[in-house]
Formats: C-alpha cells, structure tokens, sequence
C-alpha cells in the first residue's frame, strides 16, 4: 500500500491555527498530519470546501460531470437536493443521479425531495410520497428531508406536509427549509416543525430573525438569487450559524468558480475572519448533515485542498480519499458515459395556441428582479389588437407562456416586465419545479417557435431571433446535457450570448426564467395552469377591469 505525503502550511480551522507541516495518507485515509518544525511552505493545506445546498441539474450536467469541474476549485463534496430530476422522473430520476454519483471520486450527498410537485396548482412528472420518502431515506442512503418548499403547508399544518416532517424527525435526519421572507411569529412556527436550514433569505433582518429561532443560514450565491452582499454581516454576529451554497450554478459560471469564490470575497473583500469563513466553507456541513467527509484529522478520510496562498485562494490541488483529483486547474477525474432517460409528451404548437381575448382594460404582469428568484407584480394597461391583448415591445411587456411537456394540453399565457427582449423569443425545459416548458416572446409566432424548438428535441433551452436559432439540447430528463462540462458551458455561453444579443438585460436570461414558474417563491407566478399569486396562494385573474384599480 504505497503511502503519500503532502507538506505545506497546515490550515486547523477548530485549533484556529496555521503551522507548517505533513500530511501522511494511506489507504485514502489520513494517518497522521504532523508538524514540521523549521521548514517554510509556500502553499496551504486545508478541509475541501463544501456546497450546503446544490440542485445538481441546474447545472446541466449530469452529477460525475459536475464533479469533474468542481474539483478544479477545491469542491470535494455538495449537499444536493435532486427534486428537479424527481418532478420529472420520480424515484428512477433520484435513482439515476445517486448510482452516476458513484462513478467518480466525490463526495455527492443528496437528500429525499419533500415536495414533489412542490404545489397542487401545477402539473408535475412524478409524486413522491411520505412512504417513499421513508423508502429514500432508510433504503437508499439519502442524508436529509430536503427543502420544505410548501412553507404554507407548514405553517397550515397540511396532512400530507406534516406526515413527511415526521418521517424525517422519526428517523433523526435534518430538515432543509425553504421560506423566502418569513420573519417573526411565522418563521417561529416554521422552525418548530422541525426545519433546521434555509437558504432563501434574501434580506439580513429575516435571516438573524431565523437564527434566532434555531435555524442554520445558508449564504446563497448563484446564477439567478445572489444574496451574499445583503447577508454576509451574519458571518460575524453568527459565525457558527452560516454555511454557503449555490443553489442553481449555471456550468459556464461552474467552470469559473463554485465556493472558492465566496471564500474569497468574505475574507479578503469583506474583512470577515478567516477561520470563521473557513468553518462555514469546510465544516459545518459536515457537522450538520453528518457527512463523511474528512477534516483533516488523523483517520478521516483524505479529502483536502491545498491553495497557492490565502489571498487569491487559487487552488492547486484537490484531494478526495486519498486521490489527486485536480491538479493545477486541470481535472483528473475521466468523463462517463451517460445514459439519458427522459419523460416528454406533448405535440408541437401552433401560434394561435398563445392567442389571449381581451376581458379588461388593464393587464395583471409578472415583473422580474433581476439577481432574485422572487418577483412583484404590475398592473398596466393592456396593449390590444383586434380584439386580442398582444405583447408592449417598447414598454418591456413581453407574453410569458408555460406549456406542459407531460401531456397535450392547452398553454397558460400570461405577461411579464423587465425581461428586456427586443426581438425573437426564448424557451426552456427548466423551469422549476415542475420543469413544463416556459417561454417568453415579443410576439406569438416567436413564442411559439421557440417552444416548438425544445419540443423538437425532448428538451433544452432556446434562443429564437430572426436570422438563426440557438439551441443546447438537454436530452436527460429535459433538464441535463450527457456531454462534456466545458463543451456544455460553451454552448450554454452561446444561447446566453444571443439571448443577450436579442435585447434581453437580465444577468441570467434563462435561470431567470426557469423560476417565473416557481409557484412556492412570492409574488407573482405562471403555472401551466394559470396565473398565480403566490401571496394568497391561489390562481389569479390576468385582465382587470379598469373600475377595480
């Protein structure tokens, strides 16, 4: 059994210490990390960072794919929540990501999906039940209940909600929460049912509110919500209270950076301590989700990073059990071959499909934040055209439709401001979390086209103007490319680029719109059944009379 020795300046992020020393490794297991006294390093050897909380599919790659960019930036293991996969495909869907997992040297925890659909008011691929949810967690090795998304199902004390609660109280597994803007007396009662986590803060006030009641802070930080810059003060008034987490990492962002990049910008942008940053980055996960990570001690598991320094935090080396991963930017980890199975049926449209009839003088519209997965809500007057309400161009009112890819069935059309697009339309098969088929036009015949495009290829986001098409297939579950990361993030960067082209100003055109169809994030939503408010719940009506503003 041949035996390894790393040496650097040891990083001992309980002791709060940094010495020179070795690293000694057999087996994939730490035998002893012993100082070197005298010797000088010019590099750092510390725990591999941890993602708190990662949709794997939002990356478009499969799980090994995601890993082999991953350890590039020091990522040795993610919390993954694979309910997307799971609305579409049920149990196989969640089946196929934990064995792709195990094809690669990385540590993938992924937790039982809690709200599959996340709502009744939306047409979802698959259930999962409390019994499955038992099955998952006893059975297959799942870690954690993940994100409660039916915050009003908690507070509300539905049957069904509180019956998957209790199956994960009853077996002892953490509870992932998810409850944008709650405070108070409401986010007391969330966190008495046993939700332990969220990750949805998006303002400073709610997450020290929900810390006070027990609950674990998860900075966010990814393609569509970026909540570090509001939360990252909660780092210093509750250093063991914060984890970090991407949420939904795009893969043309994922070649860039991943955890490292948060590190990065709390210690040396912010001021934050060091060791308390490190503890959020390396630590807490473990200790909170009870994973088998190492960190770096004698007898753990020989996952560790070793960084050019800590400034610039550059990774040079990834170790995951005892294996050298990545090296100098380079991953070592191979590709796998992937098999795609998917779940798509529904025919191709036509333009009057998305035909809306005038019935009110003023228009009901989704209004976009861009950096935020929440939205408002606009009431306009409605553009109207022989008797049909018709997309405002000039005014950024574009038609927003959502199609249900499970089954033929008429499209829900609705409208929506601060997309920006010119000309041309867009389409996905993301679109959380029931992943139907969302799009957005300037006018009906390039909605359609756009739709039309992903229907085509089982899947995929689209990019539709006057001279060309710009499509990345997503033939795995409607949601994942097979092929290589990098490739995949080139051609990402493509749609992205003419989505951009086409006028839209959004930073993230396409993760933007996968979530205009989130019915569990306030305000304002488009299901493939109508038009929902998300603040009373229930469907809402698109035109309004003039007399009733």
């Amino acid at each position: 059994m041949a035996t390894i020795e790393v040496t650097g300046n040891i990083v001992d992020i309980p002791k709060r210490q940094i010495y020179p020393g070795k690293v000694v490794i057999e087996g994939g297991r730490i035998i002893s990390v012993m100082p070197t006294p005298g010797k000088t390093y010019q590099r750092y050897i510390l725990p591999g960072f941890i993602d708190a909380h990662v949709h794997i599919e939002s990356s478009m790659l499969a799980p090994s794919e995601f890993a082999r960019l991953a350890v590039i930036h020091g990522t040795v293991a993610t919390v993954s929540d694979p309910h997307e996969i799971a609305n579409v495909l049920g149990l196989a869907g969640i089946r196929f990501m934990i064995d792709n997992a195990k094809k690669v040297p990385f540590h993938l925890y992924f937790g039982a999906p809690s709200c599959v659909p996340a709502t009744a008011f939306e047409t979802a691929g698959a259930v999962i039940s409390a019994d499955d949810i038992r099955t998952l967690l006893t059975q297959d090795g799942l870690k954690y209940l993940s994100e409660m998304m039916n915050f009003p199902g908690v507070l509300h004390k539905q049957p069904d909600v509180m019956e998957k609660l209790a199956v994960a109280k009853a077996l002892g597994r953490p509870i992932d929460g998810h409850a944008p803007g709650l405070h108070g007396e409401e986010a007391c009662r969330y966190a008495e049912a046993g939700i332990t986590t969220d990750h949805e803060c998006f303002m400073l006030s709610e997450a020290i509110d929900k810390v006070h009641y027990g609950m674990m802070i998860l900075i966010r930080e990814g393609s569509a919500a970026k909540n570090f810059e509001e939360l990252h003060p909660i780092i210093r008034s509750n250093p063991n209270k914060v984890m970090f987490c991407s949420d939904d990492k795009h893969p043309h962002e994922l070649v860039q950076g991943h955890i490292n990049l948060l590190v990065k910008r709390a210690v040396c942008d912010k001021g934050h301590d060091l060791f308390n940053v490190l503890r959020a980055a390396c630590l807490t996960p473990i200790e909170h989700y009870h994973l088998e990570v190492g960190q770096l001690r004698q007898g753990d598991n020989a996952d560790f990073i070793v960084l050019k320094d800590l400034h610039t935090f550059e990774v040079l080396q990834t170790y995951i059990n005892g294996q050298l991963v990545a090296d100098n930017g380079m991953s070592l980890i191979p590709h796998v071959d992937v098999d795609t199975l998917n779940h798509f049926h529904t025919s191709p449209k036509t333009p009057s499909d998305f035909a809306i009839a005038a019935s009110g003088e003023m228009l009901r519209v989704i209004e976009v934040l861009d950096g935020q997965i929440v939205t408002s809500e606009a009431i306009v007057p409605a553009k109207v055209k022989e008797g049909l309400v018709v997309p405002d161009v000039p005014n950024d009112i574009l038609k927003l439709a959502v199609v249900n890819r499970y089954s033929d069935a008429k499209p829900a059309v609705a409208f929506v401001k601060n997309v920006g697009l010119k000309k041309g339309a867009l389409a996905s098969s993301i679109a959380h979390d029931s992943h139907n088929i969302v799009a957005v036009g300037c006018s009906d015949e390039e909605l359609c086209d756009a739709i039309n495009a992903v229907i085509e290829a089982q899947g995929g986001i689209a990019a539709v103007g006057p001279d060309k098409t710009v499509m990345l297939s997503l033939p795995l579950a409607g949601l994942m490319s097979p092929g290589d990361g990098w490739q995949v993030a080139k051609d990402y960067e493509a749609v992205d680029t003419y989505a951009k082209r086409l006028g839209s100003s959004l930073q993230a055109p396409f993760m933007s719109l996968s979530f205009l169809a989130l019915l569990v994030i306030p305000s304002l939503k488009l299901s493939d059944q109508g038009l929902f408010d998300v603040n009373s719940f229930t469907f809402t009506d698109l035109m309004i009379d003039k007399r009733r503003v």
